[in-house]
């Protein structure tokens, strides 16, 4: 690593996703390879080709922020809020107090506030436009999410959301990285949050042939880099992170889960909703993510894989790693929690990076489950069906999202 950058490392962690409503839960249904995915119960899709998703289970935002506040506020940035108030919790910075200008905010949202803008236009179709919730425009708006953290927990840094699609969430850990490492904050808040399952959003994907339809097996249906592969699951919840400069965290005692030691981005410029088959894109941010750590290809132990349940996608990322990796990986562990929890869309990286930082804590690597039928174009060791005892110190983390946006962050053990 360029020992001239501020170490960036993290001190907090929140979620709430189809595996549990904290970091505990969802570790050791992830260990356990435990399924997230059901029937949908937000709406009836009896007529939807798929019936299945990702829901959060249990999330109660009338008892987390009080009823009137809850009305207030869409079901993203519910998640969003409430993520973020573990993250802060776990990381002792629940009151920034005088502090508030040295701690910022980056939380985005690939698909942002649906819901309330499909609402909105029901309501001025059927009863008009004065009967449009006042609250609406706040409700719907893509900043909403880092916004509502930093008016809640007094954080008057940064405050910024990102938009890059399915690479959003590892895009707001590097863009929060980048901040500390120039000095204009010592903290940042950061990560991404979901809430997509709705008729809309579901139809869209499902006219794109994009999500699966095995629906009576909802469990076996997310199945990543297996041959019978027929699209991902759409997943809702939030994962934030607390980044802090390193020398900040040590001087008040702060537990360190990891560091962020590098992150890298690109384009495909190739098209609006297909990678390239050769994985080019993929590859070239990965290779940013190894330069900006100051690593070799050889030193990165395990890739938690973007690995969506999608022919395409799939195939070009074995074709990216193969292509900067070499014959190294073939031995190098890979794995798609994915098979577990759903893509959560923009919250996906955010939620990888966390269980990316379990894996190093823990020396368990998450498996794959459903890799039952091998795939002659995805054939490297995707960690297959069980989780698997390996101490690791350097992981790779990808994410890849519509229109050809590419994020990968590197994660290591913190040493002194």
């Amino acid at each position: 690593m360029n020992e001239k950058k501020r170490r960036v490392v993290i001190t907090g962690m929140g979620t709430y996703n189809p595996l549990g409503n904290d970091v505990e839960s969802t570790w050791k249904n992830i260990k356990q390879g435990q399924s997230g995915i059901g029937p949908i119960t937000h709406f009836d899709a009896a007529d939807f080709k798929t019936q299945i998703a990702g829901e959060v289970k249990g999330f109660d935002p009338v008892a987390l922020f009080g009823r009137k506040d809850a009305r207030r506020m869409s079901r993203v940035t519910q998640f969003a809020l409430a993520a973020a108030g573990q993250a802060l919790e776990d990381a002792q910075l629940t009151s920034a107090g005088g502090n508030g200008r040295n701690v910022g905010v980056i939380v985005g949202s690939g698909m942002g506030s649906m819901e309330p803008i499909v609402d909105a236009a029901h309501t001025v179709q059927n009863r008009g436009p004065q009967r449009v919730s006042p609250f609406f425009v706040p409700m719907m708006l893509a900043d909403t999410p880092a916004a509502m953290i930093s008016i809640h927990h007094n954080l008057t840094g940064p405050n910024l959301s990102v938009a890059t699609a399915c690479a959003t969430g590892n895009d707001a850990l590097g863009q929060a990285a980048n901040l500390i490492r120039r000095g204009a904050v010592d903290v940042m808040v950061a990560g991404a949050a979901e809430a997509c399952i709705i008729p809309t959003a579901v139809a869209g994907f499902g006219v794109m042939k994009a999500i699966s339809t095995r629906n009576d097996e909802p469990e076996r249906a997310s199945r990543p880099f297996d041959r019978e592969r027929d699209g991902f699951i759409v997943s809702e919840g939030a994962a934030i992170l607390v980044l802090e400069e390193l020398a900040h965290a040590q001087a008040r005692g702060a537990t360190i889960y990891g560091e962020l030691l590098g992150y890298g981005a690109s384009a495909d410029a190739f098209h609006i909703s297909m990678p390239a088959e050769d994985g080019a894109g993929a590859r070239q941010a990965m290779q940013a993510a190894l330069d900006d750590a100051g690593l070799e290809p050889e030193q990165i132990q395990y890739i938690n894989a973007h690995g969506t349940s999608t022919p395409l996608n799939d195939k070009g990322e074995t074709a990216a790693i193969k292509s900067l990796f070499g014959e190294q990986s073939y031995d190098l562990p890979i794995s798609s929690t994915k098979s577990m929890h759903g893509h959560l869309l923009g919250a996906g990286g955010s939620l990888e990076a966390i269980l990316c930082l379990k894996t190093i804590e823990a020396g368990i690597l998450p498996p794959t489950i459903n890799y039952e039928n091998p795939d002659p174009a995805c054939d490297l060791d995707y960690v297959p069906n069980e989780a698997r005892a390996v101490d690791v110190d350097i992981v790779m983390s990808n994410s890849f999202g519509l229109g050809g946006h590419n994020a990968v962050v590197v994660l290591g053990r913190w040493a002194e």
